[in-house]
């Protein structure tokens, strides 16, 4: 709670430390240690004393810092609604996101901006992925109730359950032997819209760590082979560990996705999904401290990728085959306009519409934002070979 939090809410309570200190505090443990103790003061149900002497006390033996850190934490609670005045007046503290972030939101999203940044400083439910080759989504949820965990099932996708309240995996009746994964109902529509048939070759590329990789599998028991390629070894394990609890298999590579002459044997594939790398924008409130990791160029440099992956896996698609590109970002340089981008560049693909049941329509493909019907922030396009 305290380490989310803090992340959360950093740009905000920065913005509050830097009002309290006359020069930047250069430790960063301390630093860390001061926000901690803010986060508690303003957004916890701790008791104001309990989270200044503990707080305090996890400075140490650093005695310099423990005088430091007591002053900063009780003249904030003296003068707590004039410093949330002046932070509310600052759009990076009032909505606790960066700069170049707030703009680009701005610019894609202008009228649904502020809703996104609330949705991103909050905690995201706990969906589940049932596993329909293994059992019905309406004795899973009996299995729920009879462990008192209470759920809802979500009216357009057919394995989603979202949790009232998260749980541990372990408490999970079924989890060990597969009955169900924890996955995003956002993540989860990816399965439906391949159309999967029997005999199909089907290829997942950036596949890692492999919950739709998996949900391929339960789906569609009859493929003839299901690939799934990732670059980075160590995150492919993840989807072999995965697959393994669930029993199921597929081929895994190790590969890059931009260079598939590597690894590719020539044999197409009827279906393609291309969970393509991105800024991942649209799952900062499980992830919150993407806030502090990405930074404004990585953009640019994820759409040559992205482009540069799409333009490399296309020859891999079978002609009538059905190529999904999918991201978990919600800003339009890496969603609708690499796909119109595509689109134009190749007169063998056409944009084949997802169903209108979710999310929003956009110029291509189909565009969820943060917390819209409890979903993370996710993309889709569908592409046709012709």
């Amino acid at each position: 709670m305290l380490c989310y939090g803090v992340c959360r809410h950093y740009h905000h309570l920065d913005f509050i430390l830097g009002k309290l200190v006359a020069k930047p505090i250069k430790d960063m443990e301390i630093k860390a240690l001061i926000l901690v103790g803010l986060y508690q003061l303003q957004f916890m149900r701790v008791k104001p004393h309990a989270a200044v002497s503990e707080t305090v006390l996890a400075v140490g033996n650093r005695k310099w810092a423990k005088g430091l850190v007591n002053a900063l934490l009780r003249t904030y609670l003296r003068e707590q609604a004039k410093l949330e005045e002046q932070a509310s007046n600052v759009a990076t503290a009032a909505w606790s996101h960066p700069a170049w972030l707030l703009r680009l939101l701005q610019e894609d999203w202008p009228e649904q901006a502020a809703q996104i940044f609330l949705a991103n400083n909050l905690q995201a439910p706990m969906a589940l992925r049932v596993n329909l080759a293994k059992i019905d989504r309406q004795a899973y949820l009996q299995q729920l109730n009879a462990r008192n965990i209470t759920a809802n099932c979500v009216d357009f996708c057919p394995s989603a359950v979202v949790l009232d309240n998260a749980v541990a995996v372990d408490e999970l009746p079924g989890f060990a032997s597969g009955l169900v994964s924890v996955q995003d109902t956002a993540a989860q529509l990816a399965t439906e819209l391949l159309i999967l048939q029997p005999g199909q070759r089907v290829l997942d590329v950036c596949a890692a760590p492999g919950g739709k990789t998996a949900h391929i599998l339960e789906a569609q028991a009859q493929l003839q082979v299901l690939t799934a390629v990732d670059i980075d070894a160590a995150r492919l394990q993840k989807v072999g560990d995965n697959l393994q609890r669930l029993s199921l298999a597929a081929k895994l590579i190790c590969g890059d996705a931009a260079e598939p002459q590597s690894w590719w044997d020539g044999q197409v594939f009827e279906r393609i999904l291309l969970d393509a790398p991105c800024s991942a924008t649209g799952v900062i409130r499980r992830h919150p401290d993407i806030k502090l990791l990405r930074r404004a160029d990585d953009i640019a440099q994820l759409q040559t990728l992205q482009k540069s992956i799409l333009n490399a896996i296309w020859p891999l698609l079978a002609k009538d085959g059905i190529l999904l590109y999918a991201t978990c970002s919600i800003l339009k340089q890496e969603n609708e306009q690499q796909i119109m981008a595509f689109l134009a560049g190749h007169d063998d693909a056409e944009e084949m519409p997802c169903p209108d049941h979710w999310g929003a329509s956009a110029i291509a493909g189909r565009q969820i934002l943060p917390g819209q019907s409890g979903m993370d922030g996710f993309y889709y396009a569908r592409l046709r070979k012709l």
